[in-house]
């Protein structure tokens, strides 16, 4: 389960510059650095830690040669990746040319196991303010059933 808090902040851009909004940031972002996937690996399998740095530094090798060709790689099942260099809208077909493409990226497709999985996440905002304002309609609801406040 991620746990998300409110947190306020200011409109940056737009028609709404300089207004207040709220938004849900996760309360402590989990981060797993490349030491725990590796002792991970070595954990659940027969590789010892050596051959997995090995594997891990040889498939950055690979994608970064894959990446510098321009190409894709298919990385079975958990994702696929390819460069893509998307061009700016032209009106005059002469002055197409290599300053008219846009900076590289990469698009990253995940593969269905690892979709199945973002559909599984649960999540939680702890909002006080929804808390509190929960608390006044079950209050009003309850007296309503009651016939009125409770006097005591």
């Amino acid at each position: 389960m991620i746990s998300f808090k409110v947190v306020e902040t200011t409109h940056k851009i737009g028609p709404k510059k300089g207004q207040k909004a709220y938004n849900a940031v996760p309360k402590a972002p989990m981060k797993f650095s490349a030491d725990w996937l590796v002792n991970r690996i070595v954990r659940e399998t027969s590789l010892s830690e050596g051959d997995v740095r090995n594997v891990i530094i040889t498939l950055r090798n690979i994608a970064i040669e894959v990446i510098s060709l321009g190409g894709s790689l298919d990385l079975g099942d958990l994702f696929s990746f390819r460069v893509a260099i998307p061009s700016k809208l032209i009106d005059d077909v002469k002055e197409v040319s290599a300053e008219s493409l846009k900076r590289p990226r990469i698009l990253v497709r995940w593969k269905s196991a690892v979709t199945d999985a973002l559909k599984k996440i649960e999540v939680d905002v702890d909002n006080p303010a929804r808390r509190k304002a929960k608390g006044k309609e079950e209050k009003k609801t309850k007296e309503k059933e009651e016939g009125g406040p409770a006097i005591g």
